[in-house]
């Protein structure tokens, strides 16, 4: 498949899309209408499914079919999705979080899990949006307040309760995963 065959706000999205892992995967798509995680792999990304997210964190909806892969194991197969999902207000993606953002944030919370009140040295906790990225994007990084630091267990915990809540699979407010944490 090439190029042509995309409608123009596809390609225009695409050609958006930064970093590494998230231009290989629209490359890919661009190039053979499609990209598998054994495509992924090949090319040296032992984790697919984050290049993947990295593409959908900045708009750009793709869609997972599946495919039997060389060794008749089931794969995710990967092409875009539907233009009338297209985000234009996810440019460049995630942001990463300096180490003094993070160390402040830390230091605001006691070294404490925001979840759990675990007390952990800082390297075992990670920055998380208090509302999901999937929700609000990117809050401003100079306001701590829009962010929590996590152990990974809750961190993990929080993501899979967020992504199998109602309003993330159908309302998308804001306004109520601002209520959850």
């Amino acid at each position: 498949m090439s190029k042509a065959r995309f409608p123009k706000a596809v390609r225009n999205k695409a050609a958006s899309i930064v970093g590494r892992r998230a231009r290989l995967v629209v490359e890919m798509i661009l190039e053979k209408g499609f990209v598998t995680t054994e495509d992924l792999k090949d090319r040296g990304y032992n984790h697919p499914p984050r290049a993947i997210k990295d593409v959908t964190d900045q708009g750009l909806p793709l869609v997972r079919s599946w495919a039997k892969g060389r060794d008749g194991r089931k794969m995710g197969s990967y092409t875009f999705g539907d233009l009338k999902s297209i985000r234009n207000d996810r440019v460049g993606g995630r942001l990463a979080f300096s180490k003094d953002f993070k160390d402040r944030l830390v230091a605001s919370h006691g070294s404490r899990c925001a979840i759990c009140s675990a007390r952990l040295d800082a390297r075992y906790l990670q920055v998380d949006h208090r509302t999901p990225y999937e929700m609000a994007g990117d809050s401003d990084t100079r306001n701590p307040e829009a962010y929590i630091p996590l152990c990974g267990s809750c961190n993990r915990a929080k993501s899979w309760s967020c992504e199998h809540c109602h309003n993330w699979l159908v309302v998308k407010a804001a306004s109520i995963c601002k209520a959850c944490y």
